[in-house]
């Protein structure tokens, strides 16, 4: 059964509250430095570090086919160690993307690096890399970054921005969020246990996890099996609802590792520990995904969709990703135009994400790959859209609506651009972010490799 909302308010999830800072959990140094990948001199080389034992991590990946070399390295080293690891190495500047067999090789080396400086096996090293496809690294000048670098690791929130500015290429802004969570130990005494997480990516980016990368540490004792079970379902929420330009990339990663440090009892699944750190990961990973799309390569404003009485959740992520996806509705957005034809049309050509990622979202397997890619429901009687506040259509009450179209575009000329949309279906929920399109975007990806 449908319920009837306010269309013309943005909804807030119930989530907890994040802060816009570096805050390194405990258990963890880390660290970041220039060692002349970039050409800019610019930081370019990042090192996170499990202090004293093995963290549990889990991670997803890209689908793409054409899968980085950091990438394989880094789906082999997960498995080989079942989920434990003690260090992740980021490369900025080169992607190693589409370089054969010798990309392949000098991943392993940087692996065979800084597992040497740190004294730790090959498997327990995790990779992540950006950059430009089809160029080979530098390894003698990642070598020599490393080797001054693993010195220099701190246990300190200075340390994790340095990663988080390391991860950048094209980002305008450095991009860092985190949580505290009170959860108990044995004996019921709580603790604060941290959630922090850094990301990049802002241009080549569309859903099947978006284009980025992101590490996400924790200082909770979890298992790699219950945290793969977290980050899953988070990113296909999150990550998996972000467009910037409509291309996926070769790179995409997203680590969520725990150190274990806190002095709070090991989280087990199904309990209540269990759903407040996986709602610290989800508030994470959607203000990162947030930032992204309002940094969005050439954008000059955040552009989030919110839908609500849809079927089901599944079905209302779809038609705010379709929203957000849209050229014509970027187009608008960055003009400040209320046309909600094009909000319309592109909610009406909206389909379900991939069996993979509805079932990663939660559905059985059986029903996700029927439903998978298949048109989501939409009744234009029914249907009710607002832009920035204003109510433009209603299927309830003949369609279109009078509206102050001044007023609505005066609106828009802001931060943030929040479009409305009520199916009048169901009782599912979902949202999406984008940004709008713009000429810069156009003339930095013109002359992104010259």
């Amino acid at each position: 059964m449908a319920i009837e909302l306010d269309v013309r308010a943005p909804i807030t999830p119930a989530l907890p509250a994040v802060e816009r800072r570096a805050r390194l959990p405990l258990g963890f140094l880390a660290g970041g430095r220039a060692a002349g990948i970039k050409t800019s001199g610019r930081p370019d080389l990042a090192l996170i570090v499990a202090a004293g034992r093995p963290a549990a991590a889990a991670a997803v990946f890209t689908p793409n086919a054409f899968a980085a070399a950091p990438v394989r390295r880094s789906r082999a080293a997960l498995a080989a160690s079942g989920g434990w690891v003690r260090a992740i190495v980021s490369t900025s500047g080169c992607a190693n993307a589409a370089t054969g067999a010798a990309g392949d090789a000098d991943q392993a080396r940087i692996g065979e690096r800084v597992a040497g400086a740190l004294g730790i096996a090959e498997d327990e090293v995790l990779h992540l890399s950006t950059g430009v496809i089809g160029t080979r690294l530098p390894l003698e000048r990642v070598a020599s970054g490393v080797d001054a670098l693993v010195p220099a690791l701190a246990a300190t929130d200075d340390g994790l921005e340095a990663v988080a500015i390391a991860l950048r290429t094209t980002d305008s802004t450095t991009k860092l969020a985190t949580v505290t969570i009170p959860l108990p130990d044995g004996d019921g005494a709580l603790h604060d246990v941290r959630v922090s997480g850094t990301a990049k990516g802002v241009g080549m980016i569309h859903p099947r996890m978006a284009t980025m990368l992101s590490v996400i540490l924790t200082d909770a004792s979890v298992s790699p099996g219950l945290l793969a079970a977290i980050l899953r379902p988070v990113a296909a929420r999150t990550w998996d609802q972000l467009s910037v330009d409509g291309d996926t990339s070769t790179n995409d990663t997203v680590f969520l590792v725990a150190s274990g440090a806190s002095p709070a009892a090991p989280v087990s699944a199904g309990s209540p520990a269990a759903a407040a750190l996986a709602d610290a990961v989800e508030a994470v990973a959607r203000d990162l995904a947030r930032q992204q799309a309002a940094d969005g390569e050439g954008a000059t404003c955040l552009l989030t969709c919110q839908v609500t009485g849809a079927l089901d959740d599944a079905e209302a992520r779809a038609v705010a990703r379709a929203v957000i996806s849209s050229s014509l509705v970027k187009a608008a957005a960055h003009g400040k135009d209320p046309n909600w034809g094009r909000i319309a049309g592109a909610a009406g050509n909206a389909r379900l994400a991939e069996t993979a990622v509805l079932a990663a979202a939660g559905l059985p397997p059986e029903t996700a790959y029927q439903r998978g890619g298949a048109p989501a429901s939409l009744d234009p009687d029914r249907l009710r859209v607002a832009i920035a506040g204003h109510l433009v259509y209603d299927g309830t009450a003949g369609g279109p609506q009078a509206f102050d179209r001044a007023a609505a575009r005066a609106a828009m000329d802001a931060p943030e651009i929040v479009l409305r949309l009520d199916l009048g279906l169901g009782s599912g929920s979902g949202e999406a972010f984008g940004c709008d399109l713009t000429e810069a975007y156009v003339r930095e990806n013109s002359e992104y490799t010259t």
